[in-house]
């Protein structure tokens, strides 16, 4: 890794898009520290801290939720809008032809996922001011109240736009970056709790071992399911143009064990996240506040079994999804036979969907599976260690995703310079 981003450093064009990328990378994080005006951070603090769920969020954030600054809505409301868009283009035809329109198909949808961005920011603000931050308001009048809300909806709105922009003029995705930066941005302090606590005799040494080691062994096998590749055999029949002859070699489809990379889990984490949203409006006291508190969190009793189980069938879920949505069997076997290509022992066209598929949907299971496993399991096991480091399975598999991603784009724009200059 460190070899390739050194030579990604020495062309001069790659090396302007990572120093853009840091830049706005730098712009997030010191608007995460921008309090939002007429709001009592302390009391904000109490609230996070009192409430499991929250203080994931806090994480996903970089603490921009905990100390209620500009940036406190993360960049959550356009995930969610991003998950909406893609569940409608699946059920409309109208944006299902949209999509396929090419390159203008996909500027409209995402101009409506902007706009449904705008509109979920909007409530999850008006939940957050009018409902559990409510009493951290300096001042309860509706001139106060709107200064909040337009605050963080135009938080909001600035992330989407860095987002965009790291993934049109940067190296990676965007958003995907953005939550990357939140996450790893509360090591450091984690870190320096863990210290403390372990000084104070709080936090045993075998508990920071077994953390390490819990942790070291997630990293593993991220990387392994991430890189895990099935290779479907094809060949191309030789056949005679003129007279020229075309076809008559090898190669192969890789098939990724894991198709969707780490958007199902940050999917999962979206969707779970909305009830907490609507228990924002009723307050934590209220019947349905109450419910979510104890159902729906990872810290209750009977909670942490529900969320567990929930997340585990969302990742599948989405991880099914995602894969539907960027592979199509029936698209390549079309494509293959069009030029000439089989998989050796099955016959071109429907067969070689079918077969596609049933390959596909096995490996699947395994990546999904594995998914859910990774994510859960330290959200089970963390807190009989009393580690104050919120890095659990979810925020690791998005770290080393985003980073396999980010390093797999910066190769392919290198050997992509590579080629060029060997045309030359």
């Amino acid at each position: 890794m460190l070899s390739t981003l050194m030579n990604a450093w020495k062309i001069p064009e790659l090396r302007s898009k990572i120093k853009y990328t840091f830049l706005l990378l730098i712009i997030f994080r010191l608007g995460a520290v921008i309090p939002v005006p007429g709001i009592n951070i302390e009391s904000v603090r109490a609230i996070v801290e009192s409430a499991g769920l929250l203080s994931m969020f806090d994480m996903f954030s970089g603490g921009a939720f905990g100390n209620m600054t500009i940036f406190a809505l993360s960049i959550t409301p356009y995930i969610t809008a991003s998950i909406i868009m893609n569940l409608l283009t699946v059920a409309i035809p109208s944006l299902e032809e949209l999509a396929k329109e090419g390159e203008e198909g996909r500027q409209k949808i995402s101009q409506y996922t902007r706009y449904a961005t705008i509109v979920l920011a909007l409530i999850q603000a008006v939940g957050i001011t009018v409902g559990l931050f409510n009493q951290a308001l300096m001042t309860r009048d509706a001139f106060s109240i709107t200064v909040v809300v337009l605050t963080l909806v135009a938080g909001t709105a600035f992330l989407m736009w860095l987002g965009e922009q790291i993934t049109e003029k940067g190296i990676g995705n965007g958003i995907s970056l953005i939550i990357f930066a939140g996450i790893v941005s509360g090591i450091p302090g984690g870190v320096y709790r863990t210290i403390l606590l372990t000084q104070q005799g709080e936090v045993s040494i075998l508990n920071i071992l077994v953390f390490i080691v819990i942790v070291a062994a997630i990293v593993a096998g991220v990387v392994a399911i991430q890189e895990g590749t099935r290779k479907i055999p094809v060949q191309y029949a030789k056949r005679v143009v003129g007279r020229k002859m075309y076809g008559g070699q090898s190669t192969h489809i890789p098939l990724k064990v894991n198709q969707s990379g780490v958007i199902p889990v940050i999917f999962a984490m979206s969707v779970l996240a909305f009830p907490q949203t609507i228990a924002m409006f009723f307050g934590s006291e209220t019947g349905f506040g109450r419910f979510v508190s104890v159902w729906l969190s990872p810290q209750a009793s009977p909670g942490i079994y529900v969320y567990t189980i929930l997340t585990a069938f969302l990742i599948v879920f989405f991880t099914y999804f995602y894969t539907a949505i960027t592979f199509n069997p029936i698209e390549v076997a079309t494509n293959m036979k069009k030029y000439g290509g089989f998989i050796p022992g099955i016959r071109p066209g429907k067969p070689t969907s079918e077969y596609l598929t049933k390959v596909l949907n096995r490996i699947t299971l395994a990546g999904a599976i594995f998914l859910a496993a990774i994510t859960i399991f330290p959200m089970i096991l963390m807190p009989y260690l009393n580690i104050p480091v919120h890095f659990g399975g979810t925020a690791i598999l998005i770290v080393v995703g985003v980073a396999l991603e980010t390093m797999k784009q910066i190769e392919s724009q290198m050997l992509m310079r590579h080629y060029q200059g060997f045309l030359k």
